[in-house]
C-alpha cells in the first residue's frame, strides 16, 4: 500500500467513532495547534543539529499533524487531505510562472517582487478580504521576534524604514532610556509596553545589519546553556554540588572561568 494512503487510513481509524482512540476522538483544531507548533520547532532543532535520521522522524510527526487536521475537516464536510495537496500544487504552479510558464525574471529581487505580488493578488481575491494593507498575511501565531521582523519588512516595502542600522540603533538607545524611566515609576503595564518597544527596535537593528533576530537569540540561548552546563561541571569538580548554597560572587567566578576557557580554546 502507498505509504501516504496508509497514513490517511491510520488517521481515519484513530478517529473512528466506534473503534477509534478516545484521545484522538477528543481532539479539536484548537487542541492540536500547540502540538503542531511543537513539532515544527522540533524539525527546526534537528536541522540545526544536523541529525538527518531524527529529521526524518520529526518530519513524519509534522506530516501527521496535517493529516490530523485534514481528517477532522473531512468529517465536518469542509475538505480532505487530497484537497489540501491539490491546493498547494495549484499555488506553487501559479506562483512559479518562470518554471511552469513562460515568465522571465532577471534577478532575485524581481523574482521576490513577483512572488509577493502574486500573494497580494491571492489575498485580495478572497471573499472575506477587506481593504488591502501591507500588514496582511503576517500570521499572528508566529514567534514574536519573527513576526516583528516580517512586519518591519512589510513597512520597508513602502519606504517606512530607517536608512541604515545606525538610526535604528539610536532608536534602541531612546527606548532603553524610556524603559529605565518606567522602572523607576513602577507602572508594570507601561513598563511592559516600553520593554516591547525596546525589543522591537532591537529587531530593527538586527534586520538592517542583514541578520535575523530569531537566529541571533537562538545562538545566544545555546551559548548560555553551554556555558551554564560547563559552570556546573566546574563547580562539581570543586566539590560544590549545591549551587543554591553559593554566593553570586562564587557563581560569577565559575562563570568567568568557563568564559576564559572558551577564549583559550578559541570557542
Amino acid at each position: 500500500m502507498d505509504a501516504m494512503r496508509q497514513l490517511l487510513e491510520i488517521m481515519a481509524r484513530l478517529r473512528d467513532p466506534d473503534d477509534g482512540c478516545p484521545w484522538d476522538l477528543r481532539q479539536t483544531y484548537g487542541s492540536i495547534a500547540p502540538y503542531t507548533l511543537e513539532e515544527a520547532y522540533e524539525v527546526a532543532d534537528t536541522i540545526q543539529r544536523g541529525d538527518m535520521s531524527e529529521l526524518r522522524d520529526e518530519l513524519g510527526d509534522l506530516l501527521f499533524q496535517i493529516v490530523f487536521y485534514s481528517q477532522m475537516a473531512r468529517e465536518e464536510g469542509h475538505f480532505d487531505f487530497d484537497d489540501v495537496a491539490r491546493g498547494i500544487c495549484d499555488k506553487m504552479i501559479r506562483r512559479h510562472p518562470h518554471v511552469f510558464a513562460d515568465a522571465e525574471y532577471v534577478d532575485d529581487e524581481q523574482l521576490r517582487h513577483a512572488w509577493e505580488q502574486k500573494k497580494a493578488e491571492e489575498r485580495a481575491g478572497r471573499e472575506d478580504a477587506g481593504p488591502a494593507s501591507q500588514m496582511d498575511g503576517v500570521a499572528r501565531a508566529l514567534p514574536a521576534l519573527i513576526r516583528a521582523e516580517k512586519l518591519q519588512k512589510r513597512a520597508a516595502r513602502v519606504g517606512f524604514d530607517w536608512p541604515d542600522a545606525r538610526g535604528a540603533f539610536d532608536k534602541t538607545r531612546e527606548e532603553l532610556d524610556e524603559v529605565q524611566a518606567e522602572m523607576e515609576n513602577g507602572d508594570q503595564a507601561r513598563l511592559q509596553d516600553e520593554l516591547g518597544d525596546m525589543l522591537f527596535a532591537m529587531v530593527n537593528v538586527v534586520r538592517l545589519l542583514g541578520l535575523e533576530a530569531e537566529q541571533a537569540l537562538s545562538r545566544a540561548n545555546g551559548k548560555f546553556e553551554r556555558r551554564f552546563r560547563e559552570m556546573e561541571k566546574v563547580l562539581r569538580a570543586q566539590g560544590q554540588h549545591e549551587m543554591k548554597t553559593l554566593t553570586l560572587q562564587q557563581l560569577d567566578a565559575a562563570w568567568e572561568a568557563v568564559k576564559r576557557r572558551e577564549r583559550e580554546d578559541g570557542a
